[in-house]
């Protein structure tokens, strides 16, 4: 997308430019009810996947959320799943798992799936071994319908589906398979099928790894991305955003298209990580799918079952919270704020920044301060992950919407890490205060943020077609420091104001990934390391405290 996009398919660009989220999802429903048929069938075939018309869409029996453990709760009656295409569950093969926690990663797990064609009883079971799955539980089963988006799409229904998981043990490795009936993973011949992760645990003492990127889509070098990414062991994924891409160009054209066959292809990508290692996902621009719902967010709300407990989980799904071990995990949507890209600017009315401020001063009650006594409860660093950039001097700069919301509050309460996408590169900024640089951060060098400030990340070299910077590259290895950079950063009247800037630090152009290690102890570190795709090391720097 170039700077002036809004996520729009099918809306002429003369209407697109002046139009927020609510007015195109108006405007598509009432373009294509016309022409929509009575009853929808058909089989449509995309992406080397078999994806069914469910006519009874409407008629999906969703069962409610089972305990597990020791949790509370009470068993889920059976779901039947009503399909003019009859077919023998046992040829109906799910696809696409990707995890998720709950609000709290000690005991709670989402786990998410689709299926090709409606079945009967979905579920996932549960167990300490793969051989002895002997949990339970039913799974609710979301339908979503699009119709024809764009020359040459077909209308497309996908069914996806979702189990809770509560009542965990911490740190308990818990192996899983989904089924239905007719497919039992628990079955000798289905054991292959069987997945697992690991609950977060109960001692905020313990070391561990988390992994974040953005703008991914579907690609060769998301999937080599996806698989060095996997090699590091991480305990959890975070997605900044721009997850698969269904609406490829956005540019608010008659030409443009929407697939959302596109997602079929981005969770049968990304699940050999997923299914693994939970996938903590926040909104992009290109997340913003009009069709659904007048946010925007009725797409990502099928396929996602995050933590919920920001806001308004409905109205913003892609905002909420999470404390694993030492480290308190914030994500945001940036388009609420975002003077760049106005579509869903203010959908919130300030109820997202609200939160964030009492977010923020909750997780820094629970700072252990210099006490050094490992308590289960303490909270060593904040990571604040979303879309648009803070800092950043590549194609798209820096959001001043962002700035103008979310930077003091940042600040105030001593955010330790913030990680961006939106522009396909890898930028790392010094530690920033007030908008300018308290010091130089070299590579490898060391930074200490009740001194320095925050330092701010753009991982967005996920898998899509790169961008590029207004300087050369300087990155481990291949240095070309430049005392400041020519970059802007938009105003709420969506003009670029030119600047030069002096915290731009480290530059690459290519496909990466961040990899964060956390080391708790008397003098608490994060460990930060970015990686390319190929594997090399091109930026690496510690952040810690004591």
């Amino acid at each position: 997308m170039t700077a002036n996009d809004l996520p729009a398919v099918g809306i002429p660009a003369r209407l697109a430019a002046r139009m927020s989220m609510p007015e195109q999802h108006a405007y598509l429903r009432e373009k294509l009810s016309r022409r929509e048929k009575p009853s929808r069938r058909g089989v449509l075939r995309g992406g080397g996947l078999v994806v069914a018309g469910a006519a009874g869409a409407a008629g999906l029996v969703s069962a409610s959320e089972a305990a597990l453990g020791d949790g509370p709760g009470a068993a889920a009656g059976p779901t039947l799943v009503a399909s003019p295409v009859k077919v023998d569950g046992s040829l109906v093969a799910p696809f696409g798992r990707h995890l998720a926690f709950g609000s709290d990663p000690k005991t709670r797990m989402r786990i998410s799936w689709q299926v090709p064609f409606a079945v009967k009883r979905p579920y996932v079971r549960v167990g300490l071994k793969p051989w002895d799955l002997g949990r339970r539980i039913e799974a609710e089963v979301r339908p979503l319908h699009t119709p024809s988006l764009g020359r040459d799409v077909p209308e497309v229904e996908q069914l996806y589906l979702h189990a809770a998981l509560d009542g965990l043990r911490p740190g308990t490795t818990y192996y899983y398979g989904v089924g239905h009936d007719g497919f039992d993973p628990a079955s000798a011949e289905r054991l292959g099928t069987v997945g697992s992760f690991t609950t977060a645990p109960a001692d905020a003492g313990e070391r561990f790894v988390f992994t974040a990127f953005g703008d991914q889509g579907v690609s060769y070098d998301a999937l080599a991305n996806d698989q060095l990414l996997l090699g590091q062991n991480p305990a959890f994924h975070l997605h900044a955003g721009d997850i698969c891409y269904a609406d490829d160009s956005g540019h608010g054209k008659e030409s443009d298209t929407y697939d959302a066959r596109v997602w079929d292809q981005f969770l049968a990508q990304t699940e050999s990580v997923a299914a693994r290692v939970p996938w903590m996902v926040t909104t992009g621009n290109h997340d913003m799918e009009a069709w659904y719902s007048p946010n925007g967010y009725g797409g990502q709300s099928a396929r996602w079952s995050l933590p919920g407990n920001g806001p308004d989980p409905e109205k913003a799904p892609g905002v909420y919270s999470f404390r694993y071990g030492n480290v308190g995990v914030v994500a945001l949507d940036a388009n609420d704020v975002s003077y760049e890209i106005p579509a869903n600017r203010g959908y919130t009315d300030g109820a997202q920044t609200r939160w964030l401020a009492r977010e923020l001063k909750r997780l820094r009650a629970a700072d252990g301060g210099d006490r050094g006594d490992g308590a289960a409860d303490r909270v060593d660093f904040i990571v604040v992950f979303f879309h648009h950039c803070a800092y950043s001097t590549s194609t798209h700069a820096s959001d001043g919407g962002v700035r103008d919301e979310w930077v003091a509050l940042f600040e105030q309460h001593r955010v330790d890490l913030v990680v961006n996408g939106h522009n396909h590169v890898y930028e790392r900024t010094d530690p920033v205060r007030g908008g300018e640089p308290t010091r130089k951060l070299e590579i490898g060098g060391t930074t200490e943020p009740r001194r320095d400030g925050t330092v701010y990340v753009t991982a967005g070299g996920a898998g899509k077609k790169l961008y590029d910077f207004p300087v050369p590259d300087s990155y481990e290895g291949h240095l070309d420091e430049r005392e400041s950079v020519p970059s802007f950063h938009w105003t709420k009247a969506r003009v670029q104001n030119r600047d030069h800037v002096e915290w731009s630090r480290v530059r690459y152009t290519g496909f990466s990934f961040l990899a964060v290690e956390s080391r708790p102890g008397g003098r608490p570190s994060l460990e930060v390391t970015a990686l390319a795709e190929s594997g090399r090391r091109i930026d690496h720097f510690v952040v810690r405290h004591g």
